[in-house]
């Protein structure tokens, strides 16, 4: 018998797997376009929940619908008392993303939606996550910090209510529409590696909070959204900015990767990168930090 020629496994990265109408990633020309919107556009006049809409039903919304649509999503805020106990349980330790990810499923008991099939009742299982989750981990960030849990305000906006469940106040206006624009960037980016993870599991017949929940397992990952972490390890351990050069200089030499915001497919800028870099010093100024 011949031996087998070993196979180098490369991901999928460059493997086209589907098609979709919901998101393209120009990485050539530096371009993030959602339903054919470029991510500038959205950023500068739409807001979190009228870019969900977009997504979710392939169109922006009219004056009335984002106002049905929004107060919709806010009284889908309440989860059950037996998932706030679960909560409570919790170590203070436990990873953020370890509580999103299993907070999923358990959604699924306050989804009269989540055992239907068809297109309306998964876009209505999806509204019950978008805002479920959201007031989970407001929670969780209370809890793991010693802190009584805020109830949600329905008279408020998505972004608007989650910094005043973590803060126990409504923030300024700037704050809030800061918050709201990182929403709107990180909203979609087509087929990353938690997109895939969700359909393969969405195509045994697994519902959507079991699609969702692999999906976060992925996120968590170092080489996905865990980046993220790196990123705020490495400014710790910078600490001040006058080591900055320094400790990027030190990197340089030693031949290992400076952590910041990017994708692998972009092969110019990060298009998200050129909005939030100046949001970034600016809620810096803010906070004094």
């Amino acid at each position: 018998m011949d031996e087998c020629t070993p196979v180098v496994n490369t991901g999928l990265r460059g493997v086209e797997v589907a098609t979709t109408r919901i998101c393209k990633v120009d990485g050539n020309e530096g371009k993030l376009i959602f339903r054919g919107y470029t991510i500038e556009d959205l950023a500068e006049n739409a807001s979190f929940e009228e870019t969900v809409f977009l997504l979710l039903h392939e169109r922006l919304p009219l004056k009335d619908e984002i106002a049905s649509f929004s107060e919709n999503l806010n009284m889908k805020r309440r989860i059950p008392d037996s998932l706030i106990t679960f909560l409570k349980a919790l170590p203070k330790d436990t990873e953020p993303m370890t509580v999103l990810q299993a907070a999923c499923p358990l959604l699924a008991l306050n989804d009269p939606d989540c055992k239907k099939s068809g297109i309306e009742s998964s876009l209505k299982s999806a509204e019950n996550l978008i805002s479920g989750l959201a007031v989970i981990m407001a929670y969780f960030e209370r809890l793991r910090n010693g802190k009584k849990i805020i109830e949600p305000d329905s008279s408020l906006g998505h972004a608007e209510n989650f910094l005043y469940m973590i803060t126990g106040r409504e923030p300024d206006r700037e704050t809030t529409d800061c918050l709201d624009t990182c929403l709107v960037l990180h909203a979609e980016h087509s087929f990353n590696a938690s997109t895939f993870t969700a359909r393969q599991v969405a195509f045994t017949g697994a519902g959507i909070h079991a699609a969702v929940s692999a999906a976060v397992g992925s996120l968590s990952g170092p080489l996905h959204g865990g980046a993220n972490v790196r990123v705020m390890e490495m400014l710790k351990e910078i600490s001040t900015p006058d080591r900055v050069e320094e400790y990027i200089q030190n990197k340089f030499a030693a031949g290992e990767r400076i952590m910041g915001l990017g994708h692998a497919v972009y092969r110019t800028i990060d298009p998200r990168a050129k909005i939030l870099a100046p949001m970034s010093r600016r809620m810096g100024e803010l906070a004094g930090d």
